[in-house]
Formats: C-alpha cells, structure tokens, sequence
C-alpha cells in the first residue's frame, strides 16, 4: 500500500524512567501491577496475577493502607477468561467467566462490578487493566526465542491484536504508512524498540511499592503507579506505567512500553496534562503524545469512556489510552485526602 502523507516519524523513544519518585507527605499512591505466565508453554493457557494497593502517607512520612486487591486468572491464547478467583471469594467474577479481553471485557466489567467502577475501587481497576495486559503479554516470548514467527507457525497460534491480526490504523504507531507496518509479521515484534529498565521499588522508599514476586523464565509484568496530592485548589497527579518482559540473561528487565503522565486538576476536571514518553516500539508511536491533550477538560470519572471515545485509532496510543483511562479512579481516592 503506498501512502502519500506517511505519519511523522520521532527519535526512538527508549530512556528508562527509573525507580519510582518518594512518596510525598500527604499523598495517596496507587500500584497496580499484572503478572503474566505460561506453566505449560507457548501457545497454552497463560496465568494473569493481578494486585493492586492503596496507601495514604501522612505529614510525617508514615503510611497507612487504603485498600488491597488481588486476582488470578486462567487465560486462554485468544485471551478468553478460563476461570478466575478474586481474593475475598466474589462470586460475581465469576460471571467473567468465558469473557474475551477487550471491549468484551470492559463491557462485561461495566456491568458487574458497577459499584466497584462507581467507588474507584482498586480492585475495578486491575479486572479494567486485563484487557490491554492480555493484548500485549505474548511479547515477552520475543525476548527468550530466536525465530518468534517460527514458534508461533509450529504452535498455531494466531495474533489476537487488531482486526484479526490486522494491525493498520488500530493506533498511531500503526497508523498507515508507519514503519510498523514494514515486512508486518510475528517477525515485527522481534525488532520493535524496548530499553533494560531498573527496579521500579525505589531503594530508599522500599514502601513504595506493594510486594511484587520474582518472576522466574518468560513473564510479563504490567506495572501502574498512581500518586495523587493537593496544592490548594489544585489535585496533583503523577502516573507511572510499564509494560516489561523477564531477559533470558537474568539481568534488568525489558520494558517495551514506558510513559510518565503529570495532571492537575480542579473541580473533578482535567485542567493540565503533560505525557512524557519513556520507551515506546516504533518512531511513530510518540505521535499521539500531542493528540491526549484533547481530553483537557473532561470530567476525571468520565476518563474511561471519554478517552476511547475522543482518541480512537491513530489519534491514540492504545497503551497511553490505558494510562489515561487510570485517571478517572483519581477523584474517589482525592476525597480520602481530606
């Protein structure tokens, strides 16, 4: 296909972020953190741990807990809810039983748990976050194999991203004409940029962060923090997000896609934004870094939709759309600031 106007093209976004920033003194931080594995190999069932916290730390620096969440999830490879246990024993995940990740997925959610959607809870937001952890957790296997297209041939296992593995015009980085979209086969993921990242525990705030388990051969790790504060009127918000892969060599993990986002806000309304893209896979991704300013001016409980509904396609980044999303938990968790 030849495209008269390709997308514009910016220097490869591949600087680790690094630990995560201390705590301030009266703030409240959210972690949320999806670990992703295959017991049986490629192409079989992957296992989903989902976890999340919320702590509040006072003037002093000492820090209290808000909330915990945890999930573990059967998945299927074409990203289907095999069975799934929430701790606290909710019999209504189980109605998520044979849902698909995705619009499916957050479709389902919006209707189950809609009092855990409408309180901010940590627990919606880690159920809401499987959809774009499932899409993107097979990358992992491109970091430990040397022909992933091979493996995913013998394996019969087909893409789930797109239109039916069709990835053109699904975001900015596939946007028509991308460099993405160059040679396009389960070969392009073996060449996507990603950067070694460090910890994301900062050592002299080892509190930061909830307790997040060694992964052990292939694993993915979806990695959120949310930290939130007051400066008068103003709410401020500061957003970490990583999507990151085990390295065969053992060493730093491998992170494919990495942004910082600071917010402010007033009234429940979004009045700043600033995206700072850390790591993304092609040159073409940080072009939706100009476009999330669109949403300036959306009420924060109305983010999940108004996001999806104001950057769709190559207008948006579809991980950037996730950590955007994120924000509309802000406003309940601000009420505890008090």
């Amino acid at each position: 296909m030849t495209v008269s106007n390709p997308p514009p093209r910016f220097p490869l976004a591949n600087t680790a972020f690094g630990p995560a920033p201390l705590r301030r003194p009266e703030s409240i931080r959210r972690t949320t953190t999806i670990d992703t594995s295959w017991p049986d190999g490629f192409g079989k069932p992957m296992i989903m741990t989902g976890r999340a916290r919320d702590i509040k730390t006072d003037k002093d620096g000492n820090f209290s807990v808000l909330a915990q969440a945890a999930y573990e999830m059967t998945v299927s490879p074409t990203r289907e809810i095999l069975a799934i246990k929430v701790d606290g024993g909710d019999a209504e995940a189980q109605k998520l039983v044979g849902v698909r990740g995705g619009g499916q997925s957050r479709a389902a959610l919006a209707e189950i748990f809609a009092d855990e959607r409408e309180n901010g809870s940590p627990l919606f937001q880690i159920l809401d976050d499987f959809a774009g952890a499932s899409l993107v957790a097979g990358w992992a296997w491109s970091r430990w194999v040397d022909d992933f297209a091979e493996l995913r041939t013998t394996r019969k296992v087909k893409s789930t991203a797109g239109r039916n593995g069709n990835m053109e015009g699904v975001c900015s980085g596939f946007a028509p004409g991308s460099s993405a979209l160059l040679d396009m086969d389960t070969r392009a993921m073996q060449r996507q940029n990603c950067a070694a990242v460090p910890s994301l525990v900062n050592p002299k705030d080892p509190d930061g962060w909830h307790a997040m388990p060694e992964q052990e051969g292939v694993g993915m790790r979806r990695a959120r923090r949310l930290d939130i504060w007051r400066d008068g009127a103003r709410l401020m918000i500061d957003v970490g997000f990583q999507d990151s892969a085990t390295a065969p060599d053992g060493e730093d993990r491998i992170a494919v896609h990495e942004y910082n986002v600071k917010a402010e806000a007033e009234d429940g309304v979004l009045t700043k934004l600033t995206v700072v893209p850390h790591i993304l896979p092609f040159a073409e991704c940080p072009g939706a870094v100009s476009h999330a300013q669109r949403i300036v001016g959306t009420p924060m409980v109305k983010l999940r939709e108004q996001v999806l509904e104001t950057l769709p396609g190559i207008l948006g980044c579809t991980h950037l759309n996730d950590v955007m999303r994120a924000m509309a938990d802000m406003p309940h968790l601000a009420e505890l600031l008090e």
